[in-house]
C-alpha cells in the first residue's frame, strides 16, 4: 500500500515547449506544464469543457529525453508525486506552488 501514498499519473498536452535548466552540477532540469481536459454536462444539459494546467518538473535522464522529444502541444503521460513548496519574490512576496516531480514519462503523440 506504500506504493499508492503520494503518486499522481496524468495525460496531457504541453502547454508550451519545456524549459531546460543545466545546472553547475552538470544535471539537468526540465519545467513544463502540461494539460488536462474534462467534460461534463451541468444542470441544464450544456456541455461544460474543463481545462487543468499542471506545472511539472523532471531531473536527470528524464529531463533528457524531455529536452530530446517534448515540444508544445505534445501529448505525454507522466507519473510522479506531488510536491509542494514556498520562496519569496524580489519585492518580499511569498509565493506557493504545487508542482509534480516526475519520475517516468510516456511519449504519446507521433
Amino acid at each position: 500500500m506504500n506504493t499508492l501514498r503520494n503518486r499522481v499519473q496524468l495525460i496531457g498536452n504541453l502547454g508550451n515547449d519545456p524549459e531546460i535548466v543545466h545546472l553547475d552540477s552538470g544535471k539537468k532540469l526540465a519545467k513544463f506544464a502540461i494539460a488536462t481536459n474534462d467534460a461534463y454536462r451541468n444542470n441544464e444539459g450544456e456541455l461544460i469543457k474543463d481545462t487543468q494546467w499542471h506545472n511539472v518538473v523532471a531531473w536527470g535522464k528524464t529531463a533528457e529525453v524531455i529536452e530530446k522529444f517534448c515540444e508544445k502541444g505534445k501529448e505525454i503521460a507522466v507519473e510522479g508525486k506531488l510536491t509542494s513548496r514556498s520562496y519569496e519574490t524580489k519585492e518580499g512576496v511569498k509565493r506557493y506552488i504545487t508542482e509534480i516531480v516526475c519520475k517516468e514519462l510516456l511519449l504519446l503523440s507521433k
